[in-house]
């Protein structure tokens, strides 16, 4: 009699269990057999005879556009693309782009490629491609206008900040190889290292370039500057390692999905060869998704101080899917967070010491310019008593102002490297400062 009880009650407690299953899977069936329907009466009624699978791989598109800029249905010719990109070489442009409120919108190009040659710029507003309009475009349908066979140009019609009409720039397709990292050896044992972006090589590139440095300076490392300004990211792998090159221990990135408790944490493997290097990192408002995993990696765990403006934002985990045609799915899967629980998503990371982008050469005119002639300005003028007894000041025409303008008279051909880099590039002048300050400021504690 109780086996029956106990039968009856697990009985009753499937029931239970699955009847709201049953209602989940009879709602979903409802909704794929209105489709179902749909497409049928498309196929048999439709005044032109119709290509069904174009119409699948359109409601496909359509679904996803429901859900973020980032999840997309890559057809199996665009995932054969996307998958050589990641390893670092490609034909195409050379630009990484962002559908931003419906807009196909420049996040940055790459250094040394086609698009940066021809002068596209980070944030340029992309409103029609070979004179068709990019209006209702999906990140994978402008990925596809834009790429093309090697030697072909393509006209990009462009909205940029200042200008009220689009201008149109012709960019012939290359073959992309894109180097990841590049380094310039700097004054008195700092190096300065560019991050593209994070490809597959990225690590070993960077391995090389600061192993070379340390050769090259006797083991004497004083200070590394790394920037990531128009760094449109890449893989997180990547991220991770680079960020482990400088890290004693601690949180690297975690990621969290729909489940909070699906939780991914990686750590600092302890194995950092340049843990102790003084550090600053350098970011823009282009600096997006890896680039910002590794500022908020460095900045949180108090090993580097972050300069520049505040970050582009894109802090979402994209996995990719090979399915079994060939196409590909990039679903957003989770979240990244630094490792202070901070989301990245729509808020990017905020530097320590904010330095706007401006020109280096109208910066130092304006400082050089006086507003007003006052006596004391006169050359010869009677000193006042207290000139007398004040110390004689060092002028702005000996430091930062006058170096820029004493580079700005000589020739390229006549300028060392360092001088090459910082002619016209203030942001990075003044990270550079603040690098070899932290130098003097650990010098007092000691």
């Amino acid at each position: 009699m109780r086996n029956k009880l106990v039968a009856a009650s697990l009985l009753v407690i499937s029931v239970l269990t699955i009847k709201p299953i049953f209602s989940w899977a009879e709602d979903r069936y409802s909704e794929l057999q209105i489709f179902s329907k749909i497409l049928n009466i498309v196929e048999q009624y439709y005044v032109e005879p119709v290509d069904t699978k174009k119409l699948v791989s359109g409601a496909i598109k359509g679904m996803l556009k429901e859900l973020d800029p980032h999840t997309n249905y890559m057809p199996a010719d665009v995932f054969k693309d996307f998958e050589s990109e990641t390893a670092g070489e490609f034909g195409g442009l050379g630009i990484e782009i962002s559908i931003q409120n419906g807009v196909l919108t420049i996040i940055s190009p790459i250094e040394d490629t086609p698009a940066w040659k021809a002068g596209i710029k980070p944030g340029d507003k992309v409103v029609a491609v070979d004179g068709q309009s990019t209006k209702g475009f999906t990140l994978v349908e402008a990925s596809s206008a834009l790429k093309g066979k090697k030697g072909q140009s393509v006209v990009l019609s462009v909205i940029r900040e200042g200008n009220d009409k689009p201008l149109d720039i012709t960019i012939v397709r290359g073959q992309v190889k894109i180097k990841s990292v590049k380094s310039t050896l700097l004054d008195d044992g700092y190096l300065y290292v560019k991050i593209t972006s994070f490809i597959e090589t990225t690590n070993k590139e960077l391995e090389k370039a600061l192993a070379d440095y340390k050769e090259q300076n006797k083991g004497k490392m004083e200070g590394i500057l790394i920037d990531l300004r128009r760094n449109p990211g890449g893989l997180l792998e990547q991220a991770i390692k680079v960020s482990d090159m400088f890290l004693k221990e601690g949180v690297i990135v975690s990621t969290i999905a729909r489940d909070p408790k699906n939780k991914e944490v990686s750590y600092a493997s302890k194995k950092g060869l340049y843990t102790d290097v003084p550090l600053v990192v350098l970011v823009n408002e282009f600096s997006a998704s890896a680039s910002e995993i590794v500022s908020g990696a460095l900045q949180d765990n108090k090993r580097a101080i972050v300069v520049g403006e505040r970050t582009f934002g894109k802090g979402s985990v994209q996995s990719v899917i090979k399915l079994g045609d060939g196409s590909g799915l990039k679903l957003t899967v989770a979240r990244y967070y630094t490792p202070s629980g901070i989301s990245i998503q729509s808020e990017g990371i905020k530097p320590d010491i904010e330095i706007e982008d401006v020109n280096a050469e109208l910066f130092a005119k304006a400082l050089t310019e006086k507003k007003g002639l006052r006596e004391k300005d006169i050359a010869g003028h009677l000193k006042s008593e207290k000139e007398k007894k004040k110390q004689p000041i060092t002028s702005v025409e000996t430091n930062a102002v006058a170096w820029w303008k004493d580079i700005a008279s000589k020739k390229d051909s006549d300028l060392t490297e360092k001088e090459k880099l910082f002619k016209t590039d203030y942001q990075a002048y003044q990270a550079y400062s603040y690098l070899k300050a932290i130098k003097a400021l650990n010098s007092l504690k000691k």
